[in-house]
């Protein structure tokens, strides 16, 4: 069975498939491994290391792509790239099935069989695939250093001859992966923070890391499917931001990281709160690309507003290519290895992992969530 590891092409994105140490331990197994020319130059994984490693280094893309009986990516591929993926072949990537499924359908008519790593179920059984989680991780963790760098404060209390310094406050929103490690993160860099979460179950996480917990209580339900936040009615939201409004009214620094998969992120900080913040204060909005739990978000943009700077960073762990590629590599070849068994691919629709994984199979769209996010870009148009 040949893997190929495919380079990508999206501008700003420098992390890789498999890295040469995970390769040099499937190869180990018995798996063929080719790599295009180049795919781990972002990630500073030479050609040379991956051949050391004992992958074939593959100049012809068409070729690589063309003969490959599983494809490994990060990112969503390209119209071109789908066309030059043969029928009945494996896909395993991020695909953003909810927010693009258009793609899916092309992966679909093209006959691929497709696996989307958003939809690795948040089980004990499946952690150590849970791709999701560990580029959230990265995320939440530069985050912070971001906001460190922007902030006209130092983070941590600090005695000085000049008298003694105060602790930034940091305010985090959303204590998902990348919320905890955000609050992991300023803290060890000596800030006092502060986290909201409309998901109650999460404060004992939170007060372990050594964070306050703001509270708020809903009279709904807050968690969806796999542990994820729920989106929540505009009476939730509405208390919900009377609650936070003064904890972000007194922070130096806002970290923001609510997301909801396949729709557009929850406002969380209006204009009316940015008004009322200190200048000098910082945001750092992680679901900028999903709209911004902030009002003056722009994605890919720093913007100032009345002295408040508003950051909304994409693709976050693709800045720290090393360690993001190193952590998604083991998360895809844990996969890789649940499927393929004596060098043949193994296909259990009646387990959870494959089943909630695989979007597409045979020709047809198998998640019924992403059938009805293509029926609602269909209305739309």
């Amino acid at each position: 069975m040949k893997i190929a590891i495919a380079k990508e092409i999206e501008v700003g994105e420098r992390r890789v498939a498999l890295n040469p140490d995970t390769v040099a331990r499937l190869v180990k197994q018995g798996l063929e491994i080719c790599v295009e020319s180049g795919a781990g130059e972002g990630s500073f994984f030479s050609n040379e290391t991956y051949e050391t490693a004992g992958a074939k280094i593959i100049s012809d893309v068409s070729a690589l792509w063309g003969e490959a009986d599983i494809l490994l990516k990060v990112g969503l591929p390209k119209e071109h790239e789908i066309h030059q993926l043969r029928e009945g072949s494996v896909l395993i990537s991020f695909l953003n099935p909810l927010g693009q499924p258009e793609v899916i359908e092309q992966l679909a008519n093209r006959k691929v069989t497709a696996f989307s790593m958003e939809l690795i179920p948040r089980t004990s059984r499946a952690q150590s695939m849970d791709a999701l989680s560990s580029q959230a991780g990265v995320a939440g963790y530069k985050a912070v250093l971001i906001a460190a760098a922007a902030s006209p404060k130092f983070f941590p209390m600090l005695t000085t001859a000049a008298g003694t310094i105060k602790p930034a406050k940091v305010f985090v929103m959303g204590a998902g992966v990348a919320g905890l490690q955000a609050i992991a993160t300023a803290r060890r860099l000596g800030a006092v923070v502060e986290a909201f979460d409309i998901r109650p179950a999460v404060k004992e996480e939170v007060q372990s890391l050594g964070a306050k917990f703001v509270e708020v209580t809903l009279e709904e339900e807050t968690v969806a499917a796999g542990g994820y936040a729920k989106e929540i009615s505009e009476a939730s939201k509405q208390r919900t931001q009377e609650v936070v409004t003064e904890h972000v009214k007194n922070a130096d620094v806002v970290i923001t990281t609510a997301q909801v998969p396949g729709k557009k992120a929850p406002l969380l900080v209006t204009e009316e709160m940015v008004q009322q913040m200190h200048p000098g204060s910082v945001i750092v909005d992680l679901a900028a690309e999903q709209g911004g739990n902030c009002a003056c978000t722009e994605p890919g943009k720093d913007v100032v507003r009345n002295g408040v700077t508003i950051i909304g960073p994409i693709n976050l762990p693709s800045s720290m290519p090393v360690h993001a590629s190193q952590m998604y590599a083991k998360n895809i070849s844990t996969l890789l290895q649940y499927l393929v068994k004596d060098g043949e691919l193994q296909l259990n629709f009646d387990d959870d992992i494959i089943n909630s994984t695989c979007v597409t199979h045979a020709g047809e769209i198998l998640n019924p969530r992403v059938k009805e996010a293509l029926v609602q870009v269909r209305t739309a148009v």
